[in-house]
């Protein structure tokens, strides 16, 4: 790359933390975009820092159209250009049924999960075509995307217009150099599962739905946005890898 450097949004944790460690350790400077945490986002940085690799972190809420543009002008000055974007920033499901869900926490999920990776593909586009530059958006998505669940509506809704922002830019992008892909985990350990973090039995119990037998590691996830953005995976656009032990191939088991 002419200009290795990374935004990550929702970086401060997680799979986001995950993605601008592996980043650096690849060998590209990296923009930790985080919502409220300035001491994880600080954190997240520091792995940057010791791969060698500059950082900067940047506080931006992705579902504000001008916090957003300001984050991308921050880092255009500080970093360079990004060529590399992973739009991991996200809130989890609410776990209530659509008939008792408020309009405010619906558009709290699509704002998040939906708009904000829009946001941040539109500018980034808007960005390398001005310069004629190649580049990758990795979107962090979920097998719920496909595989829904009762009290998760809005996440598995804004999952499923996330896939289709997916394959609507790969190929509104092609002709620009600019790859588009998604990942779609499963079961994670990271914050977002807290209780699977902190209490054996209830993250047994879900493990033993995982044809793996365990749950999944946000480095493992990293590591395979980390392929998507390095010049191997030159020749794969539109797709959504999936990553989640084969949980979503037991869809049909028992039926």
């Amino acid at each position: 790359m002419t200009n290795p450097v990374a935004l990550v949004t929702g970086a401060e944790s997680g799979i986001g933390a995950a993605c601008a460690a592996q980043l650096a350790a690849q060998g590209l400077d990296v923009a930790v975009l985080f919502f409220k945490d300035q001491a994880a986002a600080d954190a997240t940085a520091a792995t940057v820092t010791a791969a060698g690799r500059r950082a900067i972190t940047v506080q931006a809420d992705v579902s504000d159209e001008i916090a957003v543009e300001a984050a991308f002008d921050r880092v255009k000055a500080d970093l360079g250009l990004p060529t590399v974007l992973v739009n991991s920033a996200g809130l989890n499901q609410s776990g209530v049924v659509v008939a008792d869900m408020t309009t405010a926490q619906w558009q709290r999920l699509l704002d998040s999960d939906l708009t904000g990776p829009f946001l941040t593909s539109r500018r980034f586009v808007q960005d390398l075509r001005a310069v004629k530059s190649p580049g990758k958006i990795i979107n962090i998505s979920s097998i719920h995307a496909s595989d829904v669940r009762a009290g998760a509506a809005d996440y598995c809704a804004a999952k499923g217009g996330l896939k289709n922002l997916t394959e609507t830019m790969a190929l509104e992008c092609a002709s620009l150099g600019i790859t588009v892909n998604a990942i779609a985990p499963g079961m994670i350990l990271t914050p977002m599962n807290s209780r699977a973090l902190t209490d054996a039995s209830y993250r047994k119990s879900l493990e033993a739905d995982v044809p793996l037998g365990r749950a999944g590691r946000p480095e493992e996830v990293a590591k395979l946005a980390a392929y998507l953005a390095s010049a191997a995976a030159d020749y794969i656009t539109g797709a959504t890898l999936t990553i989640d032990g084969g949980l979503s191939l037991l869809l049909a088991e028992g039926a």
